[in-house]
């Protein structure tokens, strides 16, 4: 700060200004006394003049902000910088100067606009970190550590895609190295002009995969809209020229549409009592450009309104008066339908609040946002508005508690994922894919976990958001209380119900897993990268391919004729009534002992043999034939002879998963049967139906291999055709916690438990209920 002094009081015109009284009684030590008792005076400390410009403004958000410490961090930065200069010819000083007042604009505290002064002291100057550290303190150099770029003659190409690994670690501890770094790309871009061509569109467009996006993520709206509008500049400049000049066009004939219903809507606040503030907010270039797409059509852009140039913002003093204010707009005018959007109730990702809805007046569409004051400095500079980069105390009561400016959702998932991904060429891909869109739709678990997803996620990414566990062992899905694929996409609002696959127990079989046909639908990087982990560590099987279907279904004919009541060896079935008579098996319902049959005379006097509930034996009594009375044989009970055995069909309804075929194959092979036949149906979305035609080597085999079919992971129901109409599935979601109320043992729920009553699938099985045996 210059001070300009007048001529002493006393001191004649002619009189030198070495003779004067002043300098005649006040000597050096007097001098520095009233100098030390005018600080005092002022409460302020005495700051070089080039930061003047940001002391000022840093006083507005910080008044008891130690001022000696930035004049300290200037002094090093411009000693250490003299004598560089930048590519447009300034002194390099400029640079950290305009970078730390951008911070001081967003209203960050006194250590980051110490940080943001030395950010580039180590980077390029003779300066060490360990000097940093001792001058200013560990927080500041670990804020300019964060921001110092890696060197290309140690990582070559990888260079930049490391350093920006390394600037997000560092964020995840304390987010204030993304804020400086954004604020020093923001200057950076204003300048960008004087680049080398080439160079400017490479910033551009990482500025514009990287940059913009967290700064979205990071809700600094006013650092997001600037870097917007000049990558727009930089990349399409003659869309953008169009642009500003039918904006330029539009602003030329007034704003009295905007000053017209504003001024109506206050007074309609006022009469309902209701303090607010009305203003007119305009547009960026980006946000007009965005609205003549949309507008438009064939990807040309459309006509310009003079609405379209802004967006009315009333600011209201407190939470429950913004509702108020919607309620007088709904009332007084017509609402749009689609256009209401609640984020007071339910703030975005980036702890962005406000109330959306539009009306029309007078054939024109006014679109309003209603905010308090704090939800519009939120709004405005996102985590530079909380102050504190701590979490918030649980216990203040304030309205955005339980936000975590420090290590936000999305940087924790970012920071998981990236450590799975060494490689600097696919970590940068993965990144960039990562932030392409910042649409994100919130989920509910059944359970009443919150998901954050993007949008466009599947249920195999909420799965493995809820955990890589998780993931590996989801076998279905249930949004909204329907079973649903697996590559279902999720909606904002839908509630989850994620079925999951027992866990391998000790010694036991670990998860089939997930399956390569995944990756087409899995949307989050850290599904995608858990799913091709597994796939490398877990190469799938050659699945055995399904016998071709017999021509002609299996009939079993006892060898010898039945006699009544003096059955031979190999005789299956007693006639009375007939006893030279061939008795032959049903093929349609392939009956067992101890099953209830009926008997009906066929075509060249054989008898058939058909359970009591076959639908064909009920048709055949509805055709007029009169039933045989047919019964097993004694021994039959047991087990049939040498050489005899019973072939039987069953179907088996699971939730399609890898390996389905190959472990219900291994389980029915372990009951010690054979396969006659399998067929497998083309899954229908989440289901698959299995149907088997064995040889059972007794009769008492039949429950117990029904029994094994069940116990396989993702079976919910076997049965044998005709027997009964198959049953509604009944699913339980996957609970994280211990002790779910559905299972006693404390464990997750299986499949086939949550799907079939257990004790009742396995008394069907057995012939306690119903008429399976």
């Amino acid at each position: 700060m210059t001070v300009e002094t007048g001529r002493p009081t006393g001191q004649r015109p002619d009189q030198p200004a070495s003779e004067s009284p002043g300098r005649r009684l006040l000597g050096r030590a007097a001098l520095g006394r009233a100098g030390r008792a005018a600080l005092l005076a002022t409460g302020r400390a005495l700051v070089p003049d080039a930061i003047e410009p940001i002391v000022q403004v840093h006083r507005r958000h910080h008044p008891q902000a130690d001022l000696a410490l930035l004049g300290r961090a200037y002094r090093l930065a411009e000693e250490s910088h003299r004598g560089q200069k930048r590519k447009s010819g300034e002194p390099y000083i400029t640079h950290p100067l305009a970078v730390t007042l951008i911070l001081a604009q967003l209203g960050a505290e006194t250590t980051t606009l110490v940080a943001a002064l030395l950010h580039d002291t180590v980077e390029d100057t003779e300066v060490t970190l360990d000097q940093v550290a001792a001058d200013f303190g560990p927080e500041v150099a670990y804020l300019v550590d964060g921001v110092t770029k890696l060197e290309k003659v140690d990582f070559g190409a990888a260079a930049e895609a490391e350093t920006f690994r390394k600037m997000l670690v560092a964020t995840g501890d304390d987010v204030r190295v993304m804020v400086i770094k954004l604020a020093d790309r923001l200057h950076n871009m204003r300048t960008i002009r004087h680049m080398k061509p080439a160079s400017q569109v490479r910033i551009a467009k990482v500025t514009r995969d990287v940059l913009i996006p967290l700064a979205e993520r990071l809700g600094i709206q006013v650092v997001k809209t600037e870097l917007e509008d000049i990558v727009f500049a930089t990349l399409h400049p003659e869309e953008h020229a169009r642009t500003r000049a039918l904006i330029a066009a539009q602003e030329a004939t007034g704003q009295e549409p905007f000053t017209a219903f504003a001024e109506l809507l206050s007074r309609q606040l006022a009469e309902s009592g209701v303090s607010a503030e009305v203003t007119a907010r305009p547009r960026h270039c980006v946000s007009v450009h965005r609205e003549l797409l949309r507008r438009g059509r064939g990807g040309r852009p459309g006509e310009l309104h003079p609405v379209d140039l802004a967006r009315l913002l009333v600011v209201v003093e407190e939470q429950a008066d913004c509702y108020a204010v919607l309620g007088e707009l709904h009332t007084c005018w017509t609402p749009l339908p689609g256009e209401f959007k609640d984020f007071v109730a339910a703030p975005k990702f980036n702890l962005y609040q406000s109330l959306h809805t539009a009306v029309s007046v007078d054939r024109a569409v006014f679109e309003v946002l209603v905010r308090t004051p704090r939800m519009h400095r939120v709004a405005e500079f996102g985590v530079v508005a909380l102050g504190s980069p701590q979490p918030a105390d649980p216990q203040s009561g304030d309205e955005l508690d339980g936000t975590d400016p420090a290590r936000p959702g999305w940087l924790r998932r970012l920071l998981e994922w990236q450590q799975e991904t060494p490689d600097p060429d696919a970590f940068w891909s993965t990144l960039t894919a990562d932030l392409s869109d910042d649409a994100e739709i919130t989920a509910v678990t059944e359970e009443g976990e919150t998901l954050v997803l993007p949008s466009g996620a599947s249920c195999v990414d909420a799965a493995y958001l809820l955990g890589e566990e998780v993931g590996h062992r989801c076998i279905g899905a249930r949004v909204n209380g329907r079973l649903v694929a697996l590559s279902t996409t999720l909606a904002d609002g839908d509630v989850l119900g994620v079925l999951t696959e027992a866990p391998a127990g000790p010694g036991g079989p670990e998860p089939s897993g997930p399956s390569p046909q995944w990756l087409d639908f899995a949307r989050t990087p850290g599904a995608r990268i858990a799913i091709e982990r597994w796939l490398v560590g877990h190469p799938a099987p050659a699945e055995p391919l399904p016998a071709p279907a017999p021509p002609a279904p299996p009939v079993l004919a006892v060898p010898a004729p039945a006699r009544t009541g003096h059955p031979g060896r190999g005789r299956l079935v007693i006639a009375p009534g007939h006893p030279h008579a061939t008795v032959r098996l049903a093929r349609c319902c392939t009956p067992v002992p101890p099953d209830q049959v009926t008997g009906f005379q066929i075509r060249g006097g054989s008898i058939a043999v058909h359970r009591s509930d076959c639908p064909t034996g009920e048709r055949m009594r509805g055709d007029g034939r009169g039933p045989v009375q047919v019964d097993w044989a004694p021994q039959a009970a047991g087990g049939p002879a040498a050489g005899a055995g019973f072939r039987v069909t069953l179907q088996a309804e699971a939730l399609n998963r890898p390996r389905l075929l190959a472990d219900l194959t291994a389980a029915m092979s372990a009951a010690g049967l054979d396969i006659v036949s399998a067929v497998v149906e083309p899954p229908e979305q989440l289901r698959v139906r299995h149907t088997y035609t064995v040889e059972l080597p007794s009769a008492a085999a039949l429950p117990v291999v029904m029994r094994a079919m069940l116990r396989v992971s993702g079976v919910y129901d076997v049965r044998r055709p005709g027997l009964e109409a198959p049953r509604p599935p009944r699913l339980r979601p996957h609970a994280r916690s211990a002790g779910n109320a559905g299972d006693p043992g404390g464990g997750p729920v299986r499949p086939s438990e949550g799907i079939r009553d257990r004790s009742a699938a396995l008394g069907a099985v057995d012939g306690s209920t119903g008429s399976t045996p």
